[in-house]
């Protein structure tokens, strides 16, 4: 798997709910840039085309079918640094 790029990112309090890191990512292994939404605890992601989202204006699973374990993985890694 290649590496991601995180093209923007953004930590988010989130008020009373729950904190997350939102970013925009380039993502090699597929030619896609995907919007993502990561939660502290592993596990709790949420990943988007944006291609997608802008091009066909599509938020189903169809459309969004990224390997999000391993990206998760990857980017977790990068922002641990």
């Amino acid at each position: 798997m290649f590496k991601p790029v995180i093209l923007d990112s953004d930590f988010h309090s989130n008020g009373e709910a729950r904190p997350f890191t939102a970013m925009i990512v380039d993502d090699p292994n597929d030619g896609e840039t995907k919007l993502v939404v990561m939660f502290e605890e592993p596990g709790n992601i949420a990943v988007l085309s944006l291609d997608c989202l802008i091009n066909e204006e599509d938020i189903s699973s169809k459309c969004h079918n990224s390997r999000s374990d391993k990206l998760e993985e990857a980017l977790r890694e990068e922002l641990d640094r």
